[in-house]
């Protein structure tokens, strides 16, 4: 569902200075590109690699830094974070559709269970016993809510969406389409050569304003709870294992996997692809590069990186076995320097 909006209105609402106030009650209806953007549209500029668009764009009016002010032809928004004004601007363009408070005829609902009478229960749903459902929710259609799962107020599970029974998740949680929440976590005892699986005993707890991927599992914890702070955003594809816990804000891009009773800082940000080992601690305001592989604790703030680009095979078949031998020509190096002294 779009809206239109003046774009004085609109600025005011994205935090940015219209510089042109003759153009403030222009229609806005959308947003795009700067290349295809129309006298409807509204564009954004972050990248001079843009520029010659930017010069040419239709749009009514482009967010933009002051420092580009110079190369732009139509009315400006003025921000000093223009993409993230195109964040605020895509979200008031493109509102997410009104709840309609309603349960679904073929959706499966436990005669005790605490659905808040403005929630919307999607068809397929099955609803289990002790189930708490807050204001405004949406469930959609196929998603299992296990027995003892509490949902706080405007959230949307968009569809096929499983909630384990010791899940608990705070409000405007958004999780997508296949996500497994609170399945049991991978732990198991070795008894001789025969695995013995340790029940699963503590929860998933899931905090204020995350938004989880498609097809993203979080185990529960083994003892105590696996936790995601507030405002985290996982993204599709990425396994959490048992008792591990992500700090505020922290942002984990696709096909990361965590092992268990890791400790994730606020504000992270980890690239795609990334493994990290369990019972480590990355702290606050660490951002790991796509690919890498966490063995140890991280424990000042900065930028890490592991791993080796993309090479020619053969190339990177004589710089293995070169890899392999510096242990040799280390000690070997030690050695002739000792000769020398």
């Amino acid at each position: 569902m779009t809206v239109s909006i003046c774009l004085g209105e609109l600025a005011e609402q994205i935090g940015a200075c219209l510089e042109d106030t003759a153009a403030s009650q222009q229609l806005v209806s959308g947003i795009a590109s700067l290349k295809n953007a129309s006298a409807t549209d509204i564009s954004f500029f972050t990248n001079r690699l843009y520029r010659a668009e930017l010069q040419h764009t239709h749009a009514v009016a482009v967010i933009l830094k002051p420092s580009d002010r110079q190369y732009c032809t139509v009315p400006v928004l003025l921000m000093d974070n223009p993409y993230l004004g195109y964040a605020r601007a895509a979200s008031v363009l493109n509102p997410p559709p009104p709840v309609i408070a309603s349960i679904h005829p073929s959706a499966v609902v436990a005669e005790d269970a605490q659905i808040d009478a403005s929630a919307s229960i999607g068809p397929q749903v099955v609803i289990e016993s002790g189930v708490c459902v807050g204001a405004n929710t949406v469930i959609g259609a196929g998603c299992i809510l296990q027995a003892g799962a509490k949902i706080g107020q405007n959230c949307r599970l968009i569809a096929r969406v499983t909630l384990g029974g010791s899940t608990q998740l705070g409000d405007r949680v958004t999780i997508h389409p296949g996500a497994v929440i609170g399945a049991d976590g991978f732990g198991l005892a070795n008894d001789r050569g025969v695995w013995v699986k340790i029940p699963q005993l503590g929860g998933v707890i899931i905090h204020d304003d995350v938004e989880i991927g498609a097809n993203t599992t979080i185990d529960r914890g083994a003892l105590e709870d696996t936790v995601i702070g507030r405002g985290a955003k996982l993204d599709n594809q990425i396994q959490i294992a048992h008792n591990v816990h992500i700090g505020e804000h922290t942002a984990i891009a696709g096909c990361v996997g965590i092992a268990g009773s890791t400790h994730i800082g606020k504000h992270c940000m980890i690239a795609g692809g990334v493994g990290i080992v369990g019972h480590i601690e990355i702290v606050d305001n660490v951002h790991i590069t796509g690919g890498s592989v966490v063995l140890q604790s991280i424990t000042a703030a900065g930028i890490y990186s592991s791993g080796s680009p993309l090479q020619l095979n053969q190339q990177w078949h004589r710089n293995y076995h070169r890899f392999k031998q510096l242990d040799e020509l280390a000690k070997r190096l030690q050695a002739l320097e000792q000769e020398q002294q």
